[in-house]
């Protein structure tokens, strides 16, 4: 079964616009006033990039140079109307995309772009993030759909319940929705499939499993892990989720292999205990206000000396703060009520609840090489008229946006993906 056929995704894309992310005020200034703000954002932004550079075209028709300084990146821009510079300003990453849907700036290549503003976010300091009206009410938008048990079905179904099909359009065939790891970077004789089959058996080797155990995964997606664990016997499993579309595929998918089972289950509401947990980018759905719960799931299902596997994304420490006052653009439009892990704040918590933070593993490089595939796939499906019925333009304009943006991000450095294991005292 798959998502109705007219309109898809259009509750992500075709949203209002928050109060301030237009520029307001300041999208209305002339001439003097209007040629001051413009030159203060220019000038912000030049002094910020210590590390790249980017080669831009202005609406006047003169060229701006901005870094240049130390190596990096090289990025072009052409800046088509000035009121995309005053949403980067007044909105951050909402109003960058949204004026870039709306037409106000152009680059051949984003990736390089969202790569120095994360590559340079300590220097560049405030610049490009939300302030002002746009910040209060994208906070207050996002607080909307903190995951409250409610909240949470109904954010998870937002993304993934875009229907199976969409997502087989573009996704490898092992089905899975994070990041591979390859052999070498990058990865040009290697298949994202194997990527993304050596990335499970990491996960299973962190978990010493020898087939009498029992495993639970928080989050199951479309069910690759479990066909991994059922494959090999090496454990009974349990998976939960809050996707109905994930679910029933992933229970097509396991079909008649023994010892398994998928609940439609919050994580709070898990009972039992297990020799091991696997949970692969499923955190980054909890919300910061609900980590101690998640990691207390942990602790309460795991048996003593148990092992917990985890894989998840985090956002550099030198700007949790700043990310988590606001809302940005992945959280307006591609996963509400997500967030991403604060490393420090988050191993805390788990060590607090008696779980040891072990054999942690960084892998970055290979997130941007998996979201770099995954845009060439998903690029290749609209082209060869693959995806499904029901997306629109405006649709697959976002969709790019979203897989560019990441994968800046990822090279960037600002945020990683990591395996860790927890192991209960």
């Amino acid at each position: 079964m798959n998502a109705p056929e007219q309109n898809r995704g259009r509750h992500l894309v075709h949203q209002a616009s928050l109060p301030g992310t237009r520029g307001g005020l300041f999208s209305r200034l002339k001439g003097k006033a209007a040629a001051h703000f413009i030159s203060t954002i220019l000038d912000r932004i030049d002094q910020g990039l210590e590390y790249g550079v980017i080669e831009g075209r202005l609406p006047d028709g003169s060229n701006r140079v901005a870094g240049g300084r130390g190596e990096g990146p090289a990025a072009t821009i052409e800046i088509r109307n000035w009121n995309a510079l005053v949403r980067l300003a007044r909105s951050g990453s909402v109003g960058w995309y949204e004026g870039w849907a709306a037409g106000e700036w152009y680059s051949p290549d984003p990736v390089p772009i969202f790569d120095l503003f994360m590559r340079n976010r300590v220097a560049l300091g405030s610049v490009g993030r939300a302030s002002g009206l746009a910040k209060i009410a994208g906070r207050m938008a996002h607080w909307l759909h903190r995951n409250t048990r409610k909240h949470a079905r109904d954010n998870i179904e937002a993304h993934y319940d875009l229907g199976n099909d969409f997502y087989e359009s573009w996704l490898d065939a092992t089905m899975t929705y994070s990041s591979a790891v390859f052999a070498k970077l990058p990865p040009l004789d290697e298949a994202l499939e194997s990527g993304q089959r050596r990335k499970i058996n990491l996960i299973l080797d962190r978990l010493h499993l020898t087939g009498n155990e029992s495993l639970l995964e928080i989050g199951c997606g479309w069910g690759g892990l479990a066909e991994a664990v059922l494959e090999r016997d090496l454990a009974s499993y349990h998976g939960i989720s809050l996707s109905p579309e994930q679910i029933r595929f992933a229970e097509a998918r396991l079909g008649e292999k023994r010892d398994w089972k998928i609940t439609l289950t919050d994580y709070r509401d898990v009972t039992g205990q297990y020799d091991a947990i696997a949970s692969v980018e499923m955190v980054e759905a909890v919300g910061q206000k609900y980590w101690p719960a998640y990691l207390d799931c942990i602790a309460r299902c795991l048996k003593p000396g148990g092992r917990a596997a985890l894989q998840y994304i985090r956002i550099e420490d030198d700007i949790f703060q700043q990310y988590a006052d606001g809302q940005d653009f992945i959280q307006r439009y591609i996963f509400p009520g997500g967030m991403l892990l604060s490393e420090g704040r988050f191993r805390a918590l788990a060590e607090a609840r008696g779980l040891r933070w072990a054999d942690q593993v960084d892998y970055g490089a290979h997130y941007a090489e998996t979201l770099r595939l995954w845009r060439e796939r998903f690029d290749a499906a609209v082209a060869e008229g693959r995806l499904p019925a029901g997306f629109d333009e405006k649709f697959i304009a976002l969709w790019r946006f979203y897989l560019m943006y990441c994968e800046g991000g990822f090279r960037g450095g600002g945020i990683n993906v990591a395996q860790v294991t927890l192991v209960k005292n």
